[in-house]
């Protein structure tokens, strides 16, 4: 005889397949990821927002000067913390222990970000939206070697449904004419050509040099990315905001010095463009802030798979500030490149770590989360030569 309640033990058919992608897909956890993720995107939006607004309506194209004013923000607040925090390794410990490691990394990131605005200038805004997706790719590569991050067939599959919408926005782009209009006003500046001219070599040869210009760009951003996860998980978010910006507005002041005085001193300054600045440098400072909060509880992968949605959001700002035509492929590229975000959180990353069965396991992975984590799972596993950590969503086990 069949057991009491086996026919109920689980719905079948489509209606169990629905309630177990539920479950699996539509956490809390996931949720709160997605909704983090969002916030980061909602951020770059902002700076690429007064960005637009300053080059278009002010003729002001001071990328090094704009990076300046968020490593200064960064410099007065977590580096003057960590001047005066007591409770870990001193300021100048730090510096003594890991200063050339840390001008290394102000470097990568105050080139990454020059270099994807400054690529603007000469490659087509299709360009910069794809070949800008190669950061992830490498990201993922340096997961894999530095962190020892271990991805399952999910991820990939997941990585490949967020690159389809970007594919899908670029698309949307195209047919709705906002990549001809930016690209024949870039071509007028820089160029001095007429934007039917198809033959002239400067022009294909500016092209190269934009396109090169996103791939470096792209690939310093995942270099950044990746010590970014390592040393909040492992040592403290203070510590990385405060040395990079440290070491990040002695970089960029040099920098600006060189390359963008003459452009400084043609800003004819008024308060509205006093006001962009400061509202881009808050929107810098508030994604540097958040950004070491939303990767310790995630990695820094899921953390760029979710910020694909910023050049959407930038877009839906522009529909009313710049005149931008609307596609229903925005909507698509917004929905395809989500479900990619929610696919890749649904299943953790595994790191395998090479450890020794006489040495203890840390007791913490990293300090200063800012007081958000998803869930933690305080249990010790048991001493093996190969750990296998769950690292994803905040947790940790062995098998």
């Amino acid at each position: 005889m069949e057991p009491a309640g086996a026919r109920t033990a689980a719905p079948g058919g489509a209606a169990g397949l629905l309630l177990r992608l539920r479950d699996k897909l539509l956490t809390w956890q996931i949720l709160k990821t997605v909704a983090l993720g969002q916030m980061l995107s909602l951020f770059i939006c902002g700076t690429a927002v007064t960005s637009q607004y300053l080059a278009e309506q002010y003729k002001v194209n001071t990328p090094m000067l704009q990076s300046f004013t968020n490593y200064c923000l960064l410099l007065l607040v977590y580096t003057t913390m960590l001047a005066l925090r007591t409770d870990s390794e001193s300021f100048l410990q730090i510096l003594k222990r890991r200063w050339w490691k840390y001008i290394l990394l102000g470097l990568a990131d105050v080139e990454a970000n020059y270099m994807i605005v400054k690529a603007y200038q000469y490659t087509t805004l299709t360009s910069v939206q794809l070949l800008d997706c190669f950061g992830i790719p490498v990201l993922m590569a340096l997961s894999w070697f530095i962190l020892r991050a271990r991805y399952r067939l999910i991820h990939f599959i997941a990585v490949a449904v967020c690159l389809l919408g970007v594919g899908t926005m670029v698309g949307a782009d195209i047919l709705a004419g906002r990549q001809e209009g930016e690209d024949s006003r870039r071509d007028v500046e820089v160029t001095g050509c007429s934007p039917t001219c198809t033959s002239c070599p400067a022009k294909r040869s500016d092209v190269v040099i934009g396109d090169v210009l996103v791939l470096l760009g792209a690939s310093l951003y995942a270099i950044s990315n990746v010590s970014e996860e390592y040393i909040v998980k492992n040592l403290s978010r203070v510590e990385f905001l405060g040395m990079v910006g440290l070491f990040g507005t002695i970089i960029s002041a040099v920098q600006l010095a060189i390359v963008e005085y003459r452009d400084i001193a043609r800003i004819q300054w008024n308060w509205k463009i006093a006001l962009l600045f400061m509202a881009f440098a808050l929107c810098m400072f508030g994604l540097y802030s958040f950004m070491p909060v939303v990767i310790k509880v995630t990695s820094a992968t899921s953390v760029n798979l979710g910020i694909l949605t910023a050049d959407l959001y930038s877009l839906f700002f522009g529909l009313f500030l710049f005149c931008y035509k609307f596609s229903g492929l925005y909507i698509l590229s917004f929905i395809v490149i989500m479900v990619g975000f929610v696919l890749y959180c649904s299943t953790s990353t595994w790191t395998a770590e090479t450890v020794s069965t006489s040495l203890p396991r840390p007791a913490s992975t990293g300090l200063d989360n800012f007081g958000l984590k998803l869930e933690e799972d305080d249990q010790e596993p048991p001493a093996t030569s190969i750990q296998v950590t769950q690292e994803e969503n905040g947790m940790a086990s062995s098998s």
